[in-house]
């Protein structure tokens, strides 16, 4: 299941990558933002799939709904002439490193209790 996120990143890195978009100035704020959302997206359903609590509808769902809401803040902010795509940075940024933090977590934990385990084995 975490395969289809995995295969969204590369196939955008790779379009990126070989066919080299140029994006207007004036879109570009929104389009980082946008990305930054897909960004959380995936490390959050990274997380939840280590977690064994992945749902590929709850990511789908989520990816899409996190772009289009951080796009239009950063959009309405702009209109009404107030930086709110920088607090949509930092909620993201946040959210981020929160997911990236409980990841690292979650890989030492299995880390040790395989030791753990490997060690009770050998031990009898």
């Amino acid at each position: 299941m975490i395969a289809i996120p995995l295969a969204a990143l590369a196939t955008g890195f790779l379009f990126v990558y070989l066919f080299l978009p140029t994006i207007p100035a004036r879109w570009a704020d929104y389009v980082a933002i946008a990305i930054l959302a897909g960004l959380d997206a995936l490390v959050g359903a990274l997380r939840t799939w280590l977690e064994r609590r992945f749902d590929q509808a709850i990511f789908i769902s989520g990816f899409f709904a996190n772009m289009v809401i951080a796009a239009l803040l950063a959009y309405f902010g702009d209109k009404l002439g107030v930086d709110l795509y920088l607090a949509v940075v930092v909620a993201l940024g946040i959210r981020i490193f929160n997911n990236l933090g409980r990841t690292r977590a979650l890989f030492v934990t299995a880390r040790i209790e395989a030791a753990r385990a490997r060690a009770a084995t050998s031990s009898q």
